[in-house]
């Protein structure tokens, strides 16, 4: 009996001991909303995914390697939680293998561009919702035709990111090899600066294509926290051949109690080509209520006002007619696990 319990505890001890050097994390995030979308003459009412963040379900793991280094791993997928997702699950948010160190880290698989993470970090609404100035980069105005994969994330990337002990400097650099694929081949950097309520940072890309011309991408932004408020501002600009799109914006995000209150502006002017009347401006408002750290209700307003052919829109909801405005407005729940 004594050996049987002495067996126990050794096994437990073991078992405590791998724990502690290593674990694995399920994460998720649900949210659903109902909206109303006015494209042109036709109004569409819909029950929608990700319209104040990005659904997703996903396993992270990490190991203590000792001596300060670690290796971990970070498997994402997204989901359409309206309908269930029927055209399948699969990890191309993100699916990425990486060690650190006290030299950083050194990541493989897909992921994020550098690019992409500049846009979505000094925009109040992240990448989501009504007001985002991603909306303006639906279809072909995201890579100007180019055939560019990148705009958002890169297949097969090697990406170097810098410690996080550099008294507030931090960045990147990403490599994705094309792999005999037009329009994945990826080079990008980043390099900012953050420190109390100051945020700064900026980078280029450029992805080779299946012409002499490279998409090329150049964005800056900043960030600060006045206590009662939060402001951003942001400069985007896509590049292919003659043709150009630049994305301005400023926004702000304001504390309430248990609530957060946001609102955006931001103005995309094409140019080259033939394209310079096809402009667009989009305005958005949100509130957010936590009911608790992982609960949260939300209502949201949106307009996207076009000219030229140009014809974004608020986000979901049905195509909008070349130089039309779209508004919608929606309430939703948002729940991460």
């Amino acid at each position: 009996m004594k050996k049987s319990l002495l067996a126990l505890a050794t096994l437990c001890a073991f078992a405590g001991a791998a724990n502690a050097q290593s674990s694995v994390t399920l994460f998720g995030l649900v949210d659903l909303s109902l909206n109303s979308v006015k494209n042109g003459a036709t109004t569409v009412k819909s029950m929608d995914s990700n319209m104040l963040n990005s659904n997703r379900l996903g396993f992270r793991g990490t190991e203590d390697l000792g001596g300060g280094m670690s290796a971990s791993f970070w498997l994402e997928g997204g989901m359409a939680n309206d309908t269930g997702s029927p055209t399948g699950f699969n990890f191309q948010r993100r699916s990425t293998l990486s060690l650190s160190g006290s030299f950083g880290e050194i990541r493989l698989g897909r992921d994020y561009t550098n690019s992409f993470s500049t846009k979505a970090t000094y925009d109040a609404y992240g990448a989501n919702g009504m007001g985002t100035s991603l909306n303006m980069y639906a279809g072909t105005v995201a890579g100007l035709g180019s055939g560019a994969a990148t705009v958002v994330r890169a297949n097969n990337m090697v990406g170097y990111f810098l410690p996080g002990n550099l008294g507030g400097l931090y960045g990147s650099v990403q490599l994705a090899a094309g792999e005999a694929v037009a329009g994945n081949k990826y080079t990008g950097f980043r390099l900012g600066y953050a420190a109390g309520p100051f945020d700064i940072s900026g980078g280029v890309s450029a992805t080779k294509t299946a012409t002499s011309d490279d998409f090329k991408t150049a964005n800056f932004g900043a960030s600060y926290n006045l206590g009662v408020a939060k402001v951003m501002a942001l400069y985007d600009q896509h590049k292919y051949g003659a043709k150009k799109y630049t994305t301005t914006e400023i926004s702000t995000s304001v504390p309430m109690g248990q609530g957060e209150f946001r609102a955006a502006y931001s103005k995309g002017n094409a140019a080259g080509a033939g394209t310079d009347a096809n402009d667009s401006t989009v305005f958005g408002l949100e509130y957010i209520h936590n009911l608790s750290k992982r609960t949260a209700l939300y209502t949201q307003y949106g307009r996207v006002k076009n000219s030229g052919t140009a014809a974004s829109t608020v986000g979901a909801g049905p195509a909008n007619v070349a130089g039309g405005t779209s508004t919608g407005y929606g309430a939703g729940i948002r729940h991460m696990f």
